[in-house]
């Protein structure tokens, strides 16, 4: 089916309309109506080719939430208006070691939501900042936000995963105090999450005038790395930092 998308034709060109080919849902296929994707810096790498690879056109975002609006034959655990998301992979090739451990991020055969080969036309995957997307079941997400809150839901299925993961690994909580280097798109997230976790959040930051911002996403000191008497008062002192 042909569908409206927003892409680039080149690396230094910006996005603009174009129409895509969407394929029609296989047996265990999910095609969703998206109603949110947000902005990743990879994105903007992708599309502005500053990374080797890119295909065009290319139309990138992999932080995708929306509503089912058909399923395949076997598909059993979604059904259409169900909310759902969809993150940076849409297939792999599901019998390795990693795919049965539940890594398939590892896997060789792994496929990313855009500029990854597929069968598809054009021959490469492409994303989210589109009408809609036909995924593998297998990696679609349950989303079981209230709907006001789609929009803020998109950005968990890049920079909150990837900051809330090792917060959780290393029990990130009440009692711990983390360290949050780098006030990016992922600091925010990390700041965020470690706060809503209970721990005590110091901010690292290069720019003074990131003081108040990371304070307001609930860092309860700031320190600006090019003070040597702020860096110097917080040695050997932290339980987990987490380097975005």
């Amino acid at each position: 089916m042909l569908v409206q998308a927003y892409g680039a034709h080149a690396g230094d060109k910006p996005l603009e309309p174009m129409q895509i080919k969407r394929r029609a849902p296989a047996a265990h296929d999910v095609q969703i109506d998206i109603a949110f994707c947000g902005i990743c810096h990879s994105d903007l790498h992708q599309v502005r080719a500053e990374w080797a690879g890119t295909q065009f056109p290319c139309v990138p975002g992999h932080e995708i939430v929306g509503r089912v609006s058909a399923v395949g034959d076997h598909v059993k655990n979604y059904k259409v208006g169900d909310l759902v998301g969809v993150g940076c992979i849409v297939d792999s090739c599901q019998h390795c070691e990693d795919c049965e451990s539940g890594l398939e991020n590892y896997c060789d055969g792994m496929i990313g939501t855009y500029n990854f080969p597929t069968p598809d036309a054009p021959g490469w995957t492409l994303g989210g900042y589109s009408q809609n997307i036909v995924v593998h079941e297998r990696y679609v997400l349950r989303i079981r936000h209230p709907e006001a809150q789609l929009a803020a839901v998109a950005p968990l299925l890049c920079a909150g995963i990837t900051t809330y993961s090792p917060l959780r690994q290393w029990r990130a909580g009440p009692g711990k105090k983390v360290g949050v280097v780098g006030i990016g798109g992922l600091g925010h997230m990390g700041i965020k999450l470690a706060h809503a976790m209970g721990a005590h959040v110091v901010a690292f930051t290069t720019s003074e005038s990131k003081r108040e911002a990371a304070k307001a996403l609930g860092a309860d000191e700031v320190v600006v790395s090019r003070n040597a008497e702020e860096m110097a008062s917080h040695i050997k002192s932290f339980d987990f930092i987490l380097n975005t």
